[in-house]
């Protein structure tokens, strides 16, 4: 008798699949300024559906996006969330930076659940992480300059 895989024989399978490494995106593009937040967000896909064969039974794995740790690449380190984040002027992640230069990357931390033949869905015990590619940028310091308004 061939029984269905567990949840723990998923689980191998779950850690070597092909997941998005999702690409951090960055506002304002380009260099940043001093003073003024940086603000992160991703826009690649948070959700991604498999479909195997495990010693004959079709066994579908929906991967999800649960948790969001943006490196800063400075010295405060990182900021956890559950959320990708959203472009300006709708964002919910921002950094300030001191003046210099910055590369970022996205780890995300993926749950499953999955289903063999058409069942019920189960979890998947345990999670994952895919690390995104790194995000070069510069943030510099604005200096104001006075001028005469007669000249």
């Amino acid at each position: 008798m061939n029984p269905p895989p567990s949840g723990e024989e998923v689980f191998t399978y779950f850690q070597r699949l092909p997941l998005p490494t999702l690409v951090t995106q960055h506002q304002p593009p380009g260099d940043g300024l001093a003073g003024l937040p940086v603000i992160f967000y991703t826009d690649s896909p948070t959700t991604q559906t498999f479909t195997l064969d495990i010693r004959g039974f079709t066994v579908t794995i929906v991967a999800a996006a649960e948790q969001f740790t943006w490196h800063t690449g400075d010295a405060t380190g990182q900021i956890v969330t559950t959320d990708p984040g959203r472009p300006y002027p709708d964002h919910t992640i921002e950094h300030d930076y001191r003046s210099g230069t910055y590369t970022a990357h996205l780890t995300v931390t993926w749950g499953a659940t999955f289903t063999v033949n058409g069942s019920a869905p189960a979890d998947v015990p345990g999670t994952t992480t895919t690390d995104g590619p790194p995000v070069t940028f510069d943030v510099l310091q604005a200096r104001s300059v006075l001028t005469n308004p007669f000249d």
